[in-house]
């Protein structure tokens, strides 16, 4: 058995500083740790997939993270971890709690997890080990998922048992966000017909032209969203998710806390966000003022034929007000997405504004332009891009 300083210092001194995840028992006493250090940093995902995306946006930055989470979470995080930090080899250190472990009495739930585990991380391509539970384990496991991570750009896993780390008592509640005042929703439509509502290259348009590339880092979600941003325009300061759908605002969140000096515009769709909703309780919790959440919403999975969503039944910017955004509005014109991304622009000019993430949804018409292309550059290379671009160091 360990003691949660033993570890997390010595990741520390390995550039481990940010960590998400959700609790399981096996994890307290590290969890604990981190919450009462002011140089470290604990996200609390909704779950394990958000966390795993998070920590994937922090790479993102330069930075080195881990995501935490008990082995029945894998199956939340299969997603971005197979098509996020696989496909853009965005590396972090996982630490994966073994419950259902075969020969250790647990409950039932883990009875199939338990022994599935290996085999889940295997079939992922994550290499993994025993997390270690002496003290002279720490340096060399470490030091070899360094190296995994370094050489690859992909996860590296740490496999805990019960008993591994000693208690470590939470004191004072821990480093949580404070509760702030919640914002009221503005509702700014017009009652414009069908035909005249704007459509999604006029309103990326608008965000192109509002996301200078020297200040400006934007995350577009997967399928049409990102493939006709890089039509309008293919720049240095843009990535274009494929994969992992739902993880594009938890992905730019963790870049944003990484790099407060960076504006990231969050580029969303409706589908997407009904996917993962619990990330806009993580938004309002933890979303610094330097990032933005735009939701263009259409009401269909444009990019898969057109299937019509639920979200006419949602308000997705009350929802936005309801989890703590430090603003939220919601249109059918292309001018609440301007003043929503002029209001982005001046704080990074200094102003005073709110403190927090701004949300804006446009709905917008479907379609998309005939002959749409995909990407020719690819995912690890815009990656790379954009981390030249932003002078993150990749490790």
């Amino acid at each position: 058995m360990i003691e949660a300083a033993q570890f997390v210092e010595a990741a520390r001194e390995r550039g481990f500083e940010w960590y998400a995840g959700v609790p399981c028992s096996y994890l307290t006493p590290f969890i604990n740790y981190v919450l009462q250090d002011d140089t470290l940093h604990y996200v609390s995902a909704a779950n394990e997939g958000d966390a795993v995306a998070l920590v994937a946006g922090v790479a993102l930055a330069g930075k080195r993270g881990i995501a935490m989470m008990q082995n029945s979470g894998l199956g939340n995080a299969v997603s971005p971890l197979t098509s996020l930090t696989w496909t853009f080899r965005l590396p972090q250190l996982l630490i994966v709690t073994w419950r259902g472990q075969p020969g250790v009495a647990d409950e039932p739930q883990h009875a199939l997890m338990g022994p599935v585990t290996p085999q889940m991380l295997d079939t992922m391509e994550i290499p993994w080990e025993l997390f270690p539970t002496e003290a002279d384990q720490i340096a060399p496991a470490l030091e070899r998922a360094v190296k995994h991570m370094d050489e690859t750009g992909r996860p590296y896993a740490l496999v805990m048992q019960k008993g591994s780390v000693a208690s470590y008592e939470l004191k004072g509640g821990g480093a949580m966000p404070a509760k702030h005042a919640l914002p009221v929703a503005q509702s700014k439509f017009t009652g414009r017909g069908y035909d005249e509502l704007p459509t999604r290259q006029q309103a990326l348009e608008r965000v192109i032209a509002a996301t200078p590339a020297e200040s400006t880092v934007v995350v577009a979600s997967t399928g049409f969203c990102g493939r006709e941003l890089y039509a309008i325009d293919d720049r240095s300061n843009q990535l274009y998710m494929v994969g992992s759908m739902g993880c594009v605002t938890p992905f730019a969140l963790g870049l944003a806390l990484a790099r407060p000096d960076l504006n990231v515009v969050a580029l969303d769709g409706d589908g997407a966000a009904l996917m993962r909703m619990g990330a806009f309780a993580t938004l309002g919790a933890y979303g610094p003022s330097n990032l933005t959440h735009v939701l263009l919403d259409n009401g269909a999975h444009d990019s898969t034929g057109g299937q019509a969503t639920v979200s006419q039944q949602v308000s997705f910017a009350n929802v936005a007000a309801a989890c703590g955004y430090a603003d939220a509005v919601e249109g059918d014109e292309l001018a609440t997405l301007d003043a929503v991304l002029a209001a982005a622009q001046d704080r990074a000019k200094g102003a005073s504004g709110v403190a927090g993430t701004r949300f804006v949804c446009l709905t917008i018409k479907r379609g998309t332009p005939d002959g749409l292309p995909r990407p020719t550059i690819t995912p690890p290379d815009v990656k790379t891009r954009l981390m030249r671009h932003i002078g993150a160091a990749a490790h």
